[in-house]
């Protein structure tokens, strides 16, 4: 049995979701390859290379790759396929972009977002936004898998798995990338960050989530997130947003502030290991999953809270 998991990165570095797409690789067992597809992306190849259980690292270094478009990856996965039971990448939007096509192509069905492996052919994924988890075993003879990164411990480093070369598949040229606008930030990625501080609707307006939150964030050294209220409000960018269509987060602390508990926001945050909520009021759905509940102004408590951290 050997499984491939298709690499998230950037040429010079692998995403931090894909240690724990490999971590889930590890769970199924067996031979794990990993797939680095880009132009130039010899680093992350040697990153990848290093993984705890990843036995080979295919690399594919073409120029053609270096938008790492759904549609030219989608076809240098499925021209490998054959010899591999599984297929996986994380459940990040570049996974989900990728992998129903590689379905598709397949003639097989996808198992989105799973959370556990119970064998091979058996795993658990959440539905109902959370509020149940599916058991599925899949008859196909290969299982394309996206994986929810937040439900599994990333793998460690000092491997030194071999590297080997892949011929890139044609362009076919059915898509071509004409810009991308990218948000840089000091903060650590959302995703991957062991503290989010997260603000909602309470806030008032997007000057208010600014002026209160980032010096509370800046202090913690913490990712700022936001529930889709606050978003389509109009406070913050899309990319901020947590939830069950937004990013699924699990970090080790979690402050929710002015934020109601919305059941697609609780799916993507439930799963952080410690959670605070400041709400002012006390029937908010968030203070059913909060360890610490604060009912209380958040207009006050923010600015007391971060004079206490100095």
């Amino acid at each position: 049995m050997t499984i491939l998991v298709i690499a998230e990165h950037d040429h010079h570095s692998i995403k931090a979701a894909t240690l724990n797409t490999v971590a889930a690789a590890c769970r199924i067992g067996g031979d794990i390859h990993v797939l680095v597809a880009g132009a130039g992306c010899a680093a992350a190849a040697a990153q990848a290379a290093a993984l705890q259980g990843v036995s080979k690292v295919l690399v594919v270094d073409a120029g053609h790759y270096e938008a790492q478009t759904a549609e030219t990856v989608a076809a240098l996965v499925v021209a490998n396929a054959a010899g591999y039971s599984h297929i996986l990448a994380p459940a990040t939007t570049y996974g989900k972009n990728l992998l129903p096509r590689v379905a598709a192509l397949l003639d097989v069905a996808q198992i989105s977002e799973i959370t556990a492996v119970e064998s091979a052919d058996t795993f658990v994924r959440p539905i109902y936004a959370g509020n149940a988890l599916a058991t599925v075993q899949s008859g196909d003879a290969v299982k394309v898998i996206t994986v929810r990164t937040t439900a599994f411990d990333a793998v460690a480093g000092g491997n030194n798995a071999p590297v080997e070369s892949l011929a890139a598949v044609a362009d076919a040229g059915m898509t071509q990338l004409q810009g991308r606008e990218l948000t840089k930030s000091e903060r650590p990625e959302l995703g991957a960050a062991k503290i989010i501080v997260s603000g909602g609707r309470g806030l008032g307006s997007g000057e208010n989530y600014h002026k209160l939150l980032e010096p509370l964030a800046d202090k913690l050294g913490a990712a700022l997130g936001a529930s889709r209220a606050a978003v389509d409000a109009g406070f913050v960018p899309n990319d901020y947003q947590v939830g069950q269509t937004g990013k699924i987060v699990a970090p080790q602390l979690y402050l929710a502030i002015g934020i109601s508990g919305a059941i697609q926001h609780l799916a993507g945050m439930k799963d952080s290991k410690v959670i605070v909520a400041i709400n002012k009021d006390p029937d908010a759905p968030i203070f059913q999953v909060a360890d610490y509940g604060l009912v209380a102004d958040l207009f006050e408590t923010v600015p007391q809270l971060e004079n206490a951290l100095g």
